[in-house]
C-alpha cells in the first residue's frame, strides 16, 4: 500500500546538514502494522510525518496505492490526508469541551452537521476506545491514558485507511498501554498502522519492525527475528 523510495529529508542546523532520512527504502503492505523504532534523534517521527507529508521529503518518492504523494496538488493532498489518521504525543484536546465535545468537535471540522449522525457516531466511538463512562469528563478529570483514547477516537471518525501514531503511549504506564494496544488492534484491524515508539512493548505485536539510526535503516525484521540478531532491538528487550 505504501512504498518510500529513496526518501531523503534534509535539515541545515548551524551550517550543517542533518540527515533526519537517508535514502529509506521502505514496502508497507495494505493492513500491516508497522513499528519503527530507534534512539531520540533517530529520525523516527520526521519519516512517519512525511507519510501524510506534514514533512515533505527534499527528495524521493513516497508511493501510497501506486500514487506519488509528493507530486499532489492542494486539492488532492487534502483528499489523501482524509484518509490518514494521526496520533501525536501530546493530546491536543479543548480544554473547555467535556470527552464528547471534543470528539463531536471533530466531526464538525470534518464536515458533520446532522446533530442526531454526530451523537451516534461520538457514541460508538467512545465505545470503541471504552470510555463510554468518561463522555461528561473534562481533559483535566482525565489521566493521561484515557487523553490519549480521546485522541484516538478522534483520529479515526473519518474511518482512514492509514493510522499513524507518532509515540503517542511514551507518557503512560505499562498497564494502560497495555489497553490502549488491545483497543488498537481492534481499531486497525482493517487499516494500515504504523508506530513510532520508544518501547518494545508497543511494538512488538507489529508484523514488521525498522531500527533507525541517524536516519538510516539499520534493522528490519519482525519481533522474534529481531530479538535474535544482536543490536539496538535485543537489547532493549
Amino acid at each position: 500500500m505504501i512504498e518510500l523510495k529513496n526518501v531523503n529529508k534534509v535539515y541545515k542546523s548551524n551550517g550543517n546538514q542533518v540527515h533526519a532520512c537517508n535514502n529509506i527504502n521502505l514496502i508497507i503492505d495494505k493492513n500491516d502494522i508497522y513499528g519503527i523504532m530507534g534512539l531520540s534523534g533517530a529520525g523516527k517521527s520526521t519519516l512517519l510525518r512525511t507519510i501524510n507529508l506534514l514533512e515533505a521529503p527534499t527528495n524521493g518518492s513516497i508511493l501510497v496505492n501506486g500514487k506519488d504523494i509528493t507530486k499532489f496538488n492542494g486539492k488532492e493532498l487534502r483528499e489523501y490526508r482524509k484518509k490518514t489518521g494521526m496520533i501525536f504525543q501530546h493530546f491536543n484536546l479543548l480544554e473547555s469541551r467535556d470527552v464528547r465535545g471534543n470528539i463531536a468537535f471533530a466531526l464538525e471540522v470534518a464536515g458533520w452537521k446532522d446533530k442526531k449522525a454526530i451523537n451516534e457516531r461520538v457514541n460508538e466511538l467512545l465505545q470503541l476506545v471504552e470510555l463510554e463512562d468518561k463522555g461528561s469528563f473534562y481533559p483535566i478529570q482525565l489521566s493521561g491514558g484515557q487523553k490519549q483514547r480521546v485522541s484516538i477516537a478522534r483520529a479515526v471518525i473519518k474511518n482512514p485507511e492509514i493510522l499513524l501514531f507518532d509515540d503517542c503511549l511514551s507518557a503512560v504506564d505499562t498497564e494502560t498501554e497495555e489497553q490502549i494496544l488491545n483497543n488498537l488492534l481492534k481499531i486497525s484491524k482493517d487499516k494500515t498502522t504504523i508506530i513510532v515508539s520508544h518501547r518494545v512493548s508497543s511494538a512488538k505485536n507489529a508484523d514488521k519492525i525498522i531500527i533507525l539510526d541517524e536516519g538510516k535503516i539499520i534493522q528490519e525484521g519482525s519481533h522474534n527475528q529481531l530479538i535474535n540478531q544482536e543490536g539496538y532491538y535485543a537489547a532493549l528487550y
